[in-house]
């Protein structure tokens, strides 16, 4: 028995949560069960009775609003509790088809992949401003570059998660999950690859792009601190060489002048080179440090993964017993 859970983040989705739930399937081919969840992120609406009016299985609620990252894990340990074996996670505002989830599951069904994501025509939707479609590119190129992955579009919500793969993802980052958890399956060895999806009319602006500085601020901030938690060694060595060959050239230059004997001393250029080479040395070292940290953080992501599957047994198993006292009652 396969059973899939297709979760939604919402805050405030009163106008568009109908329409995305009116076009969600309760039967896939190759899927036993086919369950709804949505996560309330503190929504002041009615995005609640919305929900209830359509059915959704499962209300996950948090008391104010705490992001789409924070959401986005909540519903995740939700369908593990669940027993979810395959999750699949879109967006409130109908943005994703969802007659591509059977697309969207058929590589994990098929065991060639535990993560799937889906490929939008970024290029062809018309109410994205240019900005976004370039920030996003790079945003892309940066996790191939961070991952070892091939996904053409690492910033899109609609994908596909397996039992296994979902216990291994763990999100830092407070505006996003996307960029993230791309990165942490090239890292961990997870199979993931990208397909192609279709995309449906615009109804609502991003929540996430208030306006275009606020985006390329908070992207450009989270693409460099993935870089900098996924890839140490890598990012301080590239750092530090910057300061490193400026002060190496600043110092051949002072010494070719010093051997030809020129009557001027030129210490501050001593000096300055000097400075250089030592800050670059010095973020070699950060870079050193930082990477025997992230040695440590996967073995506490190892541990951390064990408790969740103990933890994950342990509640499903006082659920399945408490079913079975009710019908034993009954």
């Amino acid at each position: 028995m396969t059973k899939l859970i297709i979760q939604i983040p919402c805050y405030n989705e009163e106008a568009t949560l109908g329409v995305t739930l009116s076009t969600l399937p309760r039967q896939i081919a190759g899927i036993s069960c086919v369950e709804w969840l949505i996560i309330d992120d503190g929504s002041i609406d009615k995005t609640l009775a919305v929900a209830k009016d359509f059915g959704v299985d499962y209300i996950v609620r948090l008391n104010h609003n705490q992001g789409l990252a924070k959401a986005f894990m909540a519903g995740i340990e939700a369908c593990l509790v669940a027993g979810a074996d395959i999750i699949v996670n879109t967006d409130a505002d109908n943005q994703y088809c969802a007659d591509d989830i059977p697309k969207l599951i058929a590589p994990i069904l098929a065991g060639r992949a535990e993560i799937v994501i889906g490929t939008r025509p970024i290029y062809k939707i018309k109410h994205f401003s240019l900005a976004k479609k370039l920030l996003q590119q790079l945003g892309s190129w940066v996790v191939r570059l961070a991952s070892n992955t091939n996904i053409p579009d690492a910033p899109s919500g609609f994908r596909a998660i397996s039992r296994d793969a979902a216990m291994q993802l763990n999100v830092f980052n407070e505006y996003t999950y996307t960029l993230e958890t791309i990165i942490q399956a090239g890292q961990k060895g997870i199979p993931i690859i990208a397909v192609p999806i279709r995309t449906n009319k615009y109804l609502r602006p991003s929540r996430l792009v208030k306006n275009i500085p606020t985006y390329v601020q908070r992207s450009l901030f989270t693409i460099l601190r993935i870089f900098m938690t996924y890839q140490p060694l890598k990012f301080f060595t590239i750092l530090g060489s910057i300061p490193f060959s400026l002060g190496t050239l600043l110092g051949i230059r002072w010494l070719i002048f010093f051997l030809e004997g020129t009557t001027r001393t030129r210490i501050p250029s001593l000096i300055l080179a000097a400075i250089l080479i030592i800050t670059g040395v010095q973020l070699w070292l950060f870079g050193l440090v930082a990477d025997l940290l992230a040695v440590n953080r996967k073995v506490l992501e190892e541990i951390q993964l064990r408790l969740r599957r103990a933890d994950i047994e342990k509640t499903r198993g006082r659920e399945d017993e408490g079913t079975r006292e009710t019908r034993e009652k009954s």
